[in-house]
């Protein structure tokens, strides 16, 4: 009954600030207008908090409740590392930009309540000042410990924590300075005093081998263990399939059937058949491990599963969804092996139309394990050697270059966005040392894989959106006009134009804009920026359709080894093939998979910003042993600071704007360059320079580098 009555007063007063004849009011006031005895007042309090927290109503900075759209606003507040922060309100196509004096003790990750300043520079994105913390977002944090007499201070790891945290005498359990830590928060501080905590746990030294890494894992809360209950059940799954489980499965063992990955992956969850008939007939099939048939929904594996939500890829280790047993074991479509699979059959013409398809439950076997390296030597190369030695799979290698090239050309027609920036390639010693950095290219082979899997997971989507089914979509939307309209302003320089429509860019128009610039001197500079100004894919229960690959239907079939949407598909996939969804299961599927879209869309960003953390720290450690060398670059970012300098290896740097001698440089935001004010000297994102290594911070994971002056 009491949640009755306050669920009733938060009604009331949301009623009460819509009305458009309410004009704000202090508390006091409040209480007076409704008639609330003092003794009550206490009580009018906690409604009106509860409905601040929950993002309905706002106040003023000077104590005034309204509508949360005159006053405040809930969102996640992002730190910055010079004590400045962004406020992203879900539902504003913005951010807020909050000066450092005006985060009230805010720290990166914390929800909070943050009102918009009525005005702003000029041209420049909305300010704000936080009102109230809601939700702190850091109860742990890791860092550099340092030791002073009596007392000792940690030096986050996450740059976004701009504060350091004050460690009391004895509260350090005996570490010493260099020691990577855990600290617990016992006081977020204030404006005006600092964080304080005590140290949980001594990770290692930061010169100890390892520690480092440790920290990343630490710092993310990627879970290395599995719970016992998680090993016991994997304990219990069959090294084998037994034929009784083949049974009422479309059986395919009879095609010759390959898997195509990368020289070190063990998880292979994806296999390919493919046949051309005489009319130019292709019929694909894609063939994916059923991860399913062992996880079942609601146990043990399948919690900890979409606890996880992805498997995490570091430098020197794997942090992986599913224990090894099954990602590496029964799961994994092993050569020669039986497995079962969920597949998606598809008969394509030579246009690439998908003339029918059907998914089904089956069972394969796998004929070879093959290499993206050898498979282009075949389709590439024509190595005579590695054909000879996959002699009686050449003819198949071609027919699925020859379809991958209809499939590619037809996603080009339509306005499918193609950013080819190399990803990096850290080689390792036995100690866990970076040898060697080198980009880690495309080729043929990969694009065969990519153009199949993304046709298999376009097909299962449209199949399920036409069905009515509760389903879960890769959803990736159209770009903010704002930023689409700063880009097409930025491009003018250089004698390009993007079209619009209705304040929209179709992604065919970006499309053609990276065409038009290939091989250019500004291709780095403009696909970069182009880039930038796209908005992030995520996982939903709409199909919105998916903007970078210009596709109406778009969702992740093709890994439930090391994704668990996939895997949760593969589930309802199943149950509708077997005996339909009834009207219980589809009001279950309703009321999950909201939140399964929303854990695995967080876990995936979680596990990109490890990743790309660790591969900061190895470029670190691999630049440290290359002090005073100079090397060639391109300018990858211009700042106020300085300019961002990305080496062939793919490995950047910061030029300090102090290290730019001769003139006083001043930073065009619209121009993205530094200029001289002097000399006219200018410098902008693209530009080729030669630089020297000056250091490199492995605390922070920066590199430093100076212009080389004898260029």
């Amino acid at each position: 009954m009491a949640q009755d009555l306050l669920e009733e007063q938060k009604e009331l007063l949301v009623r009460l600030f819509d009305d458009k004849s309410y004009v704000p009011m202090k508390l006091k006031e409040l209480a007076v207008f409704l008639d609330i005895p003092k003794s009550r007042r206490e009580e009018l309090k906690k409604v009106l908090e509860l409905l601040m927290e929950e993002g309905k109503i706002g106040i003023s900075k000077k104590g005034k409740y309204g509508r949360a759209q005159e006053f405040a606003r809930v969102g996640i507040f992002t730190g910055h590392a010079r004590g400045f922060g962004f406020v992203t309100v879900e539902g504003q196509e913005e951010d807020i930009f909050i000066p450092a004096e005006k985060t009230g003790g805010a720290m990166n990750g914390d929800r909070v309540q943050v009102a918009r300043e009525e005005t702003g520079p000029k041209g420049k994105r909305p300010e704000g000042v936080i009102l109230k913390i809601l939700e702190r977002a850091n109860e742990t944090v890791i860092g550099y410990y340092q030791k002073n007499k009596n007392y000792g201070f940690v030096l986050p790891d996450n740059q976004k924590l701009s504060q350091d945290i004050f460690i009391p005498q004895g509260k350090d359990m005996g570490a010493v300075t260099g020691h990577k830590v855990v600290v617990k928060i016992t006081d977020f501080g204030g404006e005006r005093r600092k964080p304080e905590g005590i140290v949980t746990e001594i990770i290692g030294h930061v010169n100890d081998p390892g520690t480092d890494i440790a920290s990343i894992i630490k710092a993310y809360g990627l879970p290395e263990e599995f719970p016992q209950e998680v090993m016991r059940e994997a304990g219990l799954m069959p090294g084998r399939v037994d034929e009784r489980e083949t049974e009422g499965r479309l059986d395919l063992r009879r095609l010759q059937t390959v898997t195509i990955d990368g020289e070190d992956a063990k998880d292979l969850d994806d296999a390919i058949t493919i046949s051309k008939e005489g009319d130019g007939r292709y019929t694909l099939g894609v063939h994916i491990a059923d991860v399913t048939h062992y996880v079942r929904e609601g146990k043990p594996l399948d919690e900890e599963a979409l606890k996880r939500g992805t498997s995490v890829y570091l430098v020197d280790r794997v942090i992986p969804m599913l224990p090894h047993k099954l990602s590496n074991g029964i799961c994994s479509l092993n050569a020669g092996e039986d497995r079962l699979a969920l597949s998606c059959i598809m008969d394509i013409d030579d246009r690439g139309n998908v003339l029918g398809h059907r998914v089904a439950e089956t069972v394969i076997r796998v004929d070879r394990r093959m290499t993206y390296t050898a498979v282009n030597a075949i389709v590439t190369d024509r190595d005579q050697a590695v054909m000879e030695e996959y002699q009686d799979f050449v003819a198949m290698f071609d027919t699925m270059k020859e379809l991958a090239d209809i499939l590619r050309a037809k996603r080009r027609q339509r306005g499918s966005i193609d950013f080819d920036f190399p990803e990096s390639k850290i080689v390792l010693d036995d100690k866990g040392r970076p040898v060697d950095i080198r980009p880690y290219e495309r080729n043929a082979a990969t694009r065969i894989i990519e153009d199949f899997m993304l046709m298999a997971n376009e097909t299962v989507a449209e199949d399920y959106f036409w069905q009515e089914l509760p389903f879960v979509y890769r959803t990736h939307e159209y770009p903010d006009p704002e930023k689409m309209k700063r880009l097409g302003t930025f491009i003018n320089n250089f004698g390009y134009a993007i079209r619009t429509q209705n304040g929209e860019v179709h992604p065919k128009e970006i499309q053609k804009l990276l065409d038009r610039i290939q091989g250019t001197d500004e291709e780095a500079l403009i696909s970069r920026l182009t880039l930038r100004s796209m908005r992030q894919a995520r996982y939903g229960t709409v199909c919105t359709g998916h903007y970078g690959l210009a596709a109406n239907y778009y969702t992740h079939f093709t890994s439930p080894i090391r994704r668990y949407p996939d895997l949760q598909i593969h589930r309802i996939i199943k149950e509708n093939l077997r005996t339909g969804l009834s009207q219980k299961r589809i009001s279950h599927y309703d009321r999950i998979l909201p939140q399964v879209a929303k854990q695995c869309s967080a876990m995936e960003r979680r596990a990109d910003e490890a990743e790309r953390e660790t591969d900061k720290f190895k470029k670190c450690q691999y630049m440290s042993g290359h002090i005073g060398e100079a090397f060639e670059g391109a300018i990858s970012g211009v700042t106020g600071w300085g300019l961002y300098v990305e080496l062939p290896n793919t490995v950047e740097g910061l030029i300090h704007i102090s290290e730019l001698k001769g003139d006083y440089f001043i930073f065009d935001e619209e121009r993205m360059e530094l200029m001289g004010e002097r000399t006219n000297v200018r410098y902008k994102l693209g530009q080729k320079v030669r630089v020297l290594v000056k250091g490199c911070d492995k605390l922070t994971r920066t590199i430093d580098f100076t212009l080389d002056e004898d260029m």
